[in-house]
């Protein structure tokens, strides 16, 4: 987890400009004048699947956090500052438009949709490396983990990934809009930053 103020501020910058090319591709379609090559789900969804998403990614973080306490994970927690908030929504933005927007395979049939969603949802999973354990003063730049914590936080990864991925393809959401995902991504993660700060993983501001 990169914590570095000058890498929070570019992924910021970053989620931002895509953000911001995505919203004016929303305003086109909405307007009628939708563009050829308009980013991936840059369309209306009706409001009540974003509270649904909210509320399902919400009970998600509740879930994680719930199992933390068994498996002995709270005080294993990375510590984060209040400007990795900032990184944790830009986050919510960037990888909806390049998981649930780009990395999906349609109009190939059902059962391609579902295997290309279960198969982005691992690589999804795994990207965060969890189970990468950096050791650098030990003699070795990395090392794999497969501990039960590692385990329960990559697959509550997946979980989420599927959850976001059934909010833009289910048949609520007939014109495929991404703004369910962004909303339940943000609000995941401002869930995780809540938890960190209540259990005292939230250590400085910068």
């Amino acid at each position: 987890m990169n914590t570095n103020p000058l890498t929070i501020l570019a992924s910021v910058v970053i989620a931002i400009y895509i953000f911001r090319l995505w919203h004016s591709d929303l305003t086109a379609f909405q307007a009628g004048n939708a563009a050829t090559h308009a980013l991936p789900g840059a369309t209306p969804s009706p409001p009540r699947l974003s509270i649904l998403g909210i509320l399902g990614a919400l009970l998600l973080v509740g879930l994680e956090s719930a199992g933390e306490y068994p498996l002995e994970l709270v005080e294993k927690q990375s510590d984060v500052s209040a400007l990795y908030l900032l990184a944790m929504v830009g986050a919510g933005i960037i990888e909806e438009v390049v998981f649930r927007g780009y990395l999906v395979v349609e109009r190939r049939g059902r059962s391609a949709l579902v295997g290309s969603i279960m198969g982005f949802s691992l690589l999804f999973a795994l990207i965060h490396f969890h189970w990468i354990r950096w050791k650098p003063a030990e003699g070795s730049l990395l090392e794999i983990d497969l501990s039960a914590g590692t385990i329960w936080w990559t697959g509550i990864l997946f979980l989420n990934s599927l959850w976001f991925y059934w909010l833009r393809f289910n048949s609520g959401n007939p014109n495929r809009s991404l703004i369910p995902c962004f909303a339940a991504h943000i609000a995941s993660n401002l869930g995780v930053f809540a938890v960190k700060l209540v259990q005292g993983h939230v250590v400085s501001w910068v």
